[in-house]
């Protein structure tokens, strides 16, 4: 499943071939996705696209006849190329524009989404308004963090994962941040004291900074019929590395099931 990097690259891959532009036609090729896309997106025909904005894993076209929602699933994809490009199995929805070109939605699984609002949805939506802060912003901070975990018994891992404390620290990125803050996944979040999620945060930023730059690297792929943007390959210190050694101390990693999802962690070097 794309994590916020990897969606907040597709922002970045598409936005200057959009903003700008106008809106010729929708096309609607399967709208059986994880909810039907509703009647309401055939409104934006004719629109101009003001800007392309990212929430949690949510993108958002601005225009002035309404905001279209995007999600990606589990296995969505975007790009723009030209319209009258070969149109490959699972391209489900497009929007032409005049300029002759167009994005398009691949989704093999169905599991992504394309809505309309006629506000803002960060504020009217029901599927965005009740997110948490945005964790690259100064809203998200150690003391926010340290104030949300008073009382909970859940673990840390799960705690951050919850969207509505904060959005986008995903699987892969709280095994990362964790393992560099020295945290034990595992440990209640209303037990790590403030001292450590001062450490933590930062972290965490620097993790998803430095995957949105390594994912910088792939921004060609958006317009590139045959590109497969929307995944690249990271460096990682413990996600997807159960059994092999600690690349700090060369104990053996240990893998458990926290939360239904897939932990990876250091016995010697998080507490």
């Amino acid at each position: 499943m794309p994590e916020l990097p990897e969606v907040e690259v597709s922002r970045m891959g598409i936005a200057p071939h959009l903003e700008g532009q106008q809106i010729k036609a929708v096309v609607v090729r399967e709208p059986r996705l994880r909810w039907p896309i509703p009647e309401q997106v055939m409104q934006l025909e004719g629109a101009l696209i003001h800007q392309v904005e990212r929430r949690a894993k949510y993108l958002i076209l601005h225009t002035d006849k309404g905001f279209l929602i995007l999600h990606l699933g589990m296995s969505g994809a975007l790009r723009v190329v030209a319209s009258d490009s070969l149109v490959v199995k699972h391209d489900h929805f497009e929007l032409q524009l005049t300029n002759g070109q167009c994005l398009r939605l691949n989704d093999p699984r169905r599991f992504g989404c394309v809505l309309f609002s006629a506000q803002h949805p960060g504020v009217e939506h029901p599927l965005l308004r009740a997110l948490g802060p945005e964790p690259l912003t100064e809203a998200f901070t150690a003391s926010y963090l340290h104030q949300q975990a008073q009382g909970k018994t859940q673990a840390i891992k799960t705690f951050l994962m919850d969207n509505h404390v904060v959005v986008g620290v995903g699987n892969i990125y709280a095994n990362e941040a964790l393992f560099k803050a020295g945290i034990h996944p595992k440990r209640a979040a209303g037990k790590v004291s403030l001292a450590r999620y001062q450490r933590l945060v930062p972290i965490i930023k620097e993790t998803l900074s430095a995957a949105i730059a390594q994912g910088g690297t792939t921004l060609q792929d958006f317009t590139q019929a045959d590109g497969q943007p929307g995944y690249f390959k990271q460096h990682l210190n413990v996600y997807g590395r159960g059994g092999r050694p600690c690349m700090v101390c060369k104990t053996e990693l240990t893998e458990i099931r926290l939360g239904q999802r897939s932990t990876v962690y250091c016995k010697q070097c998080q507490r």
